[in-house]
């Protein structure tokens, strides 16, 4: 399954944020928002902006994660969130020598779906391997006409080769990718991801998101996940039903984060 570390966030997240809130209501000069700020105060500025729905302070904090063991197809899901920086293995640069992939756990349960499932993966696998061997080799022609040596040539025709070979390559691919959001769109990606009716891909991740940014930030976190957390379930009739279960769920994660 997938594996989500946060590899580093803005120092003292809510410090951070509550100076910036302070700036916006009070008198304070720059080099004095810091002054007498303890973490009760911070808390109780964090709190306030989360009542009255003042968002914009809490985009100074930022949090970076590591993300590994997910698929191509989360890859398009989660970039969508366009408040974000990703850096992604690249499958242009990077051969897929074994590639690894990710199984659904409706496929893993089924063992006839397995088996068509992992024979496909084999296949997919021979696939590109021979047809990057077919234009590598073309390439190699080409670019040894053009003078290059035989160690530069090899090299250009190994890139150009799999750049194109990547096609056939399937969604499940694994990949792996650094995630950097501020704490505004975190809050958005929770509501829309930690929801019941998200890919279970997507949901996990945000899972361990959530989870994370908690321990380092709980007031800043306090009230982030699904929408039915702290209001009636948006999803109207595609409700999953299950507000008490989900509200009880989030409460456990984070206490326990």
């Amino acid at each position: 399954m997938a594996s989500v570390i946060l590899l580093a966030h803005t120092p003292a997240p809510e410090h951070t944020v509550a100076s910036a809130a302070k700036l916006c209501y009070s008198s304070s000069s720059i080099t004095g928002l810091r002054d007498n700020l303890t973490d009760e105060k911070a808390a109780s500025f964090v709190e306030m902006l989360s009542e009255i729905g003042h968002e914009s302070p809490i985009e100074h904090a930022s949090f970076t994660f590591g993300i590994e063991g997910v698929s191509r197809s989360l890859l398009a899901q989660i970039t969508r969130h366009r408040m974000a920086s990703f850096s992604v293995k690249s499958q242009r640069y990077v051969r897929e020598g074994c590639f690894e992939y990710i199984t659904p756990p409706e496929i893993e349960a089924d063992a006839e779906a397995k088996k068509v499932y992992e024979e496909l993966m084999i296949k997919d696998q021979e696939c590109y391997d021979r047809i990057s061997a077919i234009l590598k080799e073309k390439h190699i022609k080409t670019f040894l006409a053009q003078g290059k040596d035989e160690k530069t040539a090899a090299r250009l025709a190994e890139k150009k080769a799999i750049e194109d070979a990547r096609f056939v390559l399937p969604n499940s691919c694994s990949t792996q990718m650094v995630m950097t959001m501020n704490a505004r769109s975190l809050h958005n990606f929770f509501r829309h991801r930690c929801c019941n009716r998200a890919q279970w891909e997507i949901q996990d991740i945000a899972n361990q998101m959530l989870k994370l940014v908690s321990e380092v930030a709980p007031n800043l976190f306090k009230n982030a996940g699904p929408s039915c957390l702290t209001g009636p379930c948006p999803e109207g009739k595609m409700t999953c039903g299950k507000i008490k279960e989900v509200r009880a769920y989030y409460e456990e994660l984070k206490k326990n984060g």
